[in-house]
């Protein structure tokens, strides 16, 4: 079997579940949502944390790895091939958007949503809004990575 093919193989499974638990993560908080329940919130987030640690953490990593690696056995450039760099450039702002807003704001409502006494709900709704949006700069900039890594566009 060809090596590369390998190299691809992997990248792509690692995209697969990367891209699936980080969709599938604003699907849960918006149903937590929908409740208005506090005890279901700080549930749902510390849920969507492990998933981070256990799937989307690792998925990433590999799934960069592999890219490299399949770019390199495939000889072709990271930088000078605008499909690759296009993707490298959106998966730096994805893993951004995840790892310098989402996950510090997935702490502060753990730590408001623990605390009977601070939670209020307009509170909540603050930090809430805020995820929403760099949740969505990290989903829809990985989305299009997988655009340009299809079909080579550029």
């Amino acid at each position: 079997m060809n090596i590369y093919l390998i190299w691809k193989l992997i990248h792509v499974i690692a995209a697969i579940v990367f891209i699936g638990n980080i969709t599938t993560g604003i699907f849960w908080k918006l149903q937590a949502d929908k409740f208005k329940d506090r005890l279901k919130i700080l549930e749902t987030f510390r849920i969507l944390m492990k998933a981070d640690r256990i799937f989307t953490m690792p998925s990433v990593i590999i799934l960069i790895i592999f890219g490299i690696g399949a770019a390199m056995q495939g000889n072709f450039s990271l930088v000078e091939t605008p499909w690759i760099f296009g993707g490298i450039i959106l998966i730096i702002i994805s893993t951004f958007a995840f790892m310098s807003k989402v996950v510090p704001i997935q702490k502060k409502i753990i730590a408001l949503t623990s605390n009977e006494q601070k939670y209020k709900w307009e509170d909540y709704q603050t930090l809430s809004k805020a995820w929403n949006f760099w949740s969505l700069v990290g989903v829809i900039s990985s989305y299009i990575a997988v655009v340009l890594m299809i079909l080579k566009p550029i």
